[in-house]
């Protein structure tokens, strides 16, 4: 079998000069340490660059996470607070106000017992509105048992009333207090609408 001859790719070397270098044993070592240190130099700058990049990266995907629960809550928000506006809006105007007049003559009643004892032989003064007269009449006849001067005020709501027990007097406005939270409530969503088109 013949022998395999390869072709050498090396440029041929100068005649008369010599391919061998010679050193000694300190310069080698101090060759090989100076390699050493370099490639260490050159691996720490490739770890560091490759944490640094892996640290960019990783606050660069929390970001985008988090911008898009962000986004998310206030969707979830925004639907959520959508649904519920006609509950809550029906409730403020449709219930509260026939609730507000159901309970006039239990709250005028609260308003007179803590003055009870001082108005033995007075009777207590109560203007309302015609509506509301025969359910205030009624409990305060039978829970008080103190004489009633009743006055009929049409311009009151139905929910109104103002007491005179003796020297003092007070005021009972649940149509007021209905209003107000109606007012707040539409307030509330309002503010929640703006909130949501600039967040």
């Amino acid at each position: 079998m013949p022998t395999l001859k390869l072709e050498v790719f090396e440029p041929p070397a100068p005649k008369g000069r010599s391919q061998t270098v010679v050193m000694d044993s300190a310069a080698v070592e101090e060759a090989r340490l100076q390699s050493y240190e370099s490639g260490y130099a050159a691996g720490w700058e490739d770890a560091t660059a490759a944490t640094q990049d892996d640290q960019a990266r990783i606050s660069s995907e929390l970001a985008n996470n988090l911008q898009q629960m962000a986004f998310t809550f206030q969707e979830a928000r925004a639907h959520m607070l959508k649904s519920v506006q006609p509950v809550l809006t029906q409730l403020c105007t449709q219930l509260l106000p026939p609730l507000a007049r159901e309970v006039l003559a239990p709250v005028v009643l609260d308003t007179i017992m803590p003055h009870i004892d001082d108005l033995v032989d007075q009777p207590v003064h109560v203007v309302l509105n015609p509506a509301a007269r025969p359910a205030v009449e009624r409990l305060l006849s039978q829970a008080a048992g103190l004489p009633l001067v009743i006055v009929a005020e049409p311009t009151l709501g139905e929910g109104q009333a103002y007491l005179r027990l003796g020297e003092v007097e007070h005021r009972v406005d649940l149509d007021h207090a209905v209003a107000e939270l109606t007012r707040a409530v539409h307030d509330f969503f309002e503010y929640s609408e703006k909130d949501t088109g600039h967040g």
